[in-house]
């Protein structure tokens, strides 16, 4: 297959029990994102010539979220629990030549025949920027758009709070939560909010709820430099922090 158009990386969510303490054993020992990549670059835009240069905008049949048939650049990814199919967060990623405001027309469209909500508090509508919040059939949406040269980028995220709920990591009203796994050798610590959590090598992540908030963390394996960082916690989000089998840190993952 052409790698210009389809990369793909993956990592697993566990499921797990719950354990009714303020840190808890969840579902995600690892966790599990699936991207998949379209650009349109040498050859691969070829098919997209001819509606790259129209001045409509219509729906692509064959995306899991709604997206224009004309784009620069599109790019899938979703996060999904070991042994479920549905995804627990999808995210879509595109760069479209078309006006901001038609752009937006095309989702409040799109998105309203799908039974998306669009909610007023917290909509910011600009000439550049765009970021409106939706309630789906599925749960949470969010969707940004911004001015990019002669186009429009689209950030639109559709989160499933049935799937978040069975695997443990749907973060109380009004709170974030931070899950924290080892699946290396030997064991970790991180520490965040003034708190020092040591987990024993291939032991089950633990999850901790946050008020929405800026924090910095600290990462640390005996033998690998720590690693240190500072994330923005938005209320309803769930971000992960691994440590993988090499005792090496990765990124921060956003999994709900």
């Amino acid at each position: 297959m052409n790698r210009n158009l389809l990369e793909s990386e993956m990592r697993t969510v566990r499921p797990g029990a719950q354990v009714p303490a303020h840190w808890r054993a969840v579902a995600c020992g690892l966790v599990l994102l699936a991207s998949c990549m379209l650009a349109a670059g040498a050859g691969a835009g070829l098919p997209h010539l001819t509606a790259l240069f129209s001045a409509e905008l219509t729906p692509d049949p064959a995306t899991r979220l709604p997206a224009p048939t004309r784009y620069s650049y599109r790019g899938i990814h979703t996060t999904v629990v070991q042994g479920v199919e549905t995804p627990l967060r999808t995210k879509l990623e595109a760069t479209v030549p078309a006006e901001l405001g038609n752009v937006l027309a095309f989702y409040r469209t799109e998105l309203g025949k799908l039974g998306w909500q669009e909610q007023h508090d917290g909509a910011v509508v600009s000439a550049d920027h765009v970021q409106l919040a939706f309630v789906s059939p599925l749960g949470p949406g969010m969707l940004a758009l911004d001015r990019k040269d002669s186009g429009t980028t689209i950030n639109l995220v559709q989160k499933n709070a049935s799937v978040a709920t069975n695997a443990n990591v749907m973060p109380e009203p009004g709170q974030a939560k931070l899950v924290f796994a080892n699946i290396s050798e030997t064991d970790a610590t991180l520490t965040i909010n003034d708190r020092t959590i040591k987990r024993a090598a291939g032991a089950y992540a633990v999850s901790l709820d946050l008020q929405p908030g800026r924090y910095s963390y600290e990462v640390s394996v005996p033998g690998h430099p720590a690693t240190t960082n500072i994330l923005n916690f938005a209320a309803g989000d769930t971000w992960e922090l691994t440590v993988g089998r090499d005792g090496e840190a990765w990124s921060p993952l956003l999994l709900y």
